[in-house]
């Protein structure tokens, strides 16, 4: 077979997964629920009258639903992919494989597919929905062909990064933060490239110009972003397949000869004084995130710059682009909140897949020790990833863009947000046995609360401005997106806490995306710091209260 058995197992065993069925029913319904939405806000705001006017409604609706299932599409083949192959490595299982008789091509190839197959099968589930839009008129089934290519090449793009990468990197948060870069990257380099040469250049790059050019009538210049797709999948792939054994076993090798070479010497005459919280000694003065974590940091540098570049460009225009703005700032503060809740979540599981958490359960570590140290250590050693985003936010008050007022009501809801974010990833990583589960849930929840609410402000203002009308179909989403809330963050460990807070969550997002609709920035952060700080404070108590239940210590736990 031309993928290998890697990729066989997969095809066998995952239409038994009840998670692949209920994944793609949840996806399916999501779009039909916004398709709903959309439609009773248009009856709702103003008449139809004509089959013009059904057919607007088709044509607004696909640039609705495209940007969101392109997001997610990259987003999860990415992810899945960078997950598969770390966890391999952290498990210690990608050497049992790299001396099984799979030649590399099979081992590369077949982690890609198999991690690529649950997305491409949410692919083909939304097809019948997006052919909904048809229906209405505006849209045509070669738009919608198009659409379908361009976002499946997109997908196979950022999954080839992300599998390149995790083959090359040690540990699960450096494959994921650098491919979250190399992702925000492709974006920033396609927006530049239309400023600077015009946007028939910028879609041959960007995968978001890209897709809406395809559902433009003429339908764009769309070879030369395939072609680019191809390279990118043909480059990646071919590198990791003749580097796969070099960046695997043979530097293993050669950093277990060096250590044992050196740390005789090294433990004579070098006294290591440990912390009073030896947990947070450990996380930030040794290598437990990697050696070479010093490429995340080069690279956040490199984005950060890039993303100054774009405001102070802005800022010397006479009436900055808010959109411009936005695309400076926004990829770069969800590529850092995905990466420091993907480290704050390894930074568990990897410790059950190396068996060292069972070592450090039969220590005299108190549960406030381990999860505080847990929390810090993250945050600490990805401080890049957390400052940097907060520096963006004095950039925009220093180059004018935004008043010393909103750049602080900002600056304090991004705080609140990393924060939020770590707290999560280590409730995740507690609840969740399972490191693919617990990397996805994570990643997952961060996705929907946050291309979710875009998606939100999408249809509001696409669809009118009577939100009396709009929060009467909103509430089903409010009351589906708790739900899903609930029974991702409760799973081994249910409380009203938490219950409370997957209820609040979903609503006062809403409420808080009225208020910056409406310009009321106070507001927002208002609403900010109550949602995401409660949820935060739900999160952390049951984790350090139940913590000897959550991690096996005991098979029973009180809160």
């Amino acid at each position: 077979m031309l993928l290998g058995a890697v990729f066989e197992r997969e095809v066998r065993f995952a239409p038994k997964s009840k998670g692949l069925f209920i994944g793609r029913a949840i996806y399916a319904g999501s779009l039909l629920a916004i398709i709903a939405t959309c439609w009773l806000v248009l009856t709702g705001t103003q008449a139809i009258t004509s089959a013009g006017d059904t057919a607007r409604f088709g044509a607004t609706l696909l640039r609705t639903l495209a940007p969101l299932q392109l997001s997610l599409a990259v987003l999860a083949a990415a992810m899945t992919a960078a997950v598969a192959v770390s966890v391999e490595k952290d498990r210690r299982t990608l050497e049992l494989l790299l001396l099984s008789s799979l030649t590399e091509r099979e081992l590369v190839l077949g982690k890609l597919a198999a991690s690529l197959l649950r997305v491409m099968l949410m692919l083909i589930s939304a097809i019948p929905v997006f052919g909904i839009a048809a229906l209405f008129g505006g849209v045509t089934g070669i738009q919608l062909g198009r659409l379908f290519v361009i976002t499946a090449a997109a997908a196979l793009s950022a999954a080839s990064i992300a599998t390149t990468v995790a083959f090359w990197k040690d540990t699960t948060f450096q494959a994921v933060a650098i491919t979250a870069f190399a992702l925000v990257a492709w974006i920033v380099t396609g927006e530049a490239v239309a400023t600077w040469f015009g946007p028939s250049v910028g879609e041959q790059i960007s995968p978001a110009r890209a897709m809406f050019a395809a559902l433009s009538p003429a339908g764009g210049n769309l070879s030369s972003f395939l072609g680019l797709c191809g390279l990118i999948i043909v480059g990646t792939n071919l590198i990791a397949i003749r580097q796969v054994r070099n960046w695997n076993m043979a530097r293993d090798a050669r950093r277990a000869a060096q250590a044992r070479g050196t740390g005789e010497s090294t433990r004579l005459y070098r006294k290591r004084n440990i912390w009073r919280n030896p947990i947070l000694w450990r996380e930030i003065c040794t290598n437990a995130y990697g050696r070479t974590i010093v490429i995340v940091r080069l690279a956040w540098l490199l984005l950060f710059a890039a993303a100054v570049a774009g405001i102070m460009s802005e800022a010397r225009a006479e009436s900055p682009d808010r959109f411009a703005v936005a695309v400076a700032v926004i990829p770069m503060a969800l590529a850092s909140l995905l990466a420091v809740t993907a480290l704050a979540v390894t930074s568990i599981t990897t410790e059950r897949d190396r068996g060292s958490l069972d070592l450090l359960l039969v220590s005299d570590l108190e549960p406030k020790e381990f999860i505080w140290g847990k929390l810090f250590g993250a945050l600490a050693v990805a401080r890049e990833v957390v400052v940097l985003p907060l520096l963006l936010c004095i950039a925009l008050i220093a180059s004018g863009i935004a008043s010393v007022e909103n750049g602080c009501y900002l600056l304090l809801g991004t705080a609140i947000l990393l924060f939020f974010s770590a707290v999560l990833g280590i409730h995740i990583g507690l609840s969740y046995p399972s490191s693919r589960r617990a990397i996805a849930i994570g990643l997952g929840t961060i996705a929907f609360l946050f291309i979710g609410v875009a998606t939100a402000m999408r249809i509001m203002v696409a669809f009118g401005s009577s939100f009396e009308l709009q929060l009467a179909p909103f509430l089903a989403v409010i009351v589906g997106g708790g739900i899903g809330l609930y029974a991702a963050l409760s799973a081994r460990n249910p409380s009203p806490a938490i219950g409370w807070a997957s209820a609040i969550l979903p609503a006062l997002t809403f409420v808080g995306i009225t208020g910056f609709l409406q310009g009321n920035t106070l507001q927002v952060l208002l609403v900010a710091t109550a949602a995401y700080g409660f949820t935060t404070i739900a999160l952390l108590v049951p984790a350090i209260g139940a913590f000897d239940l959550l991690t096996g210590r005991s098979s029973t736990g009180d809160i």
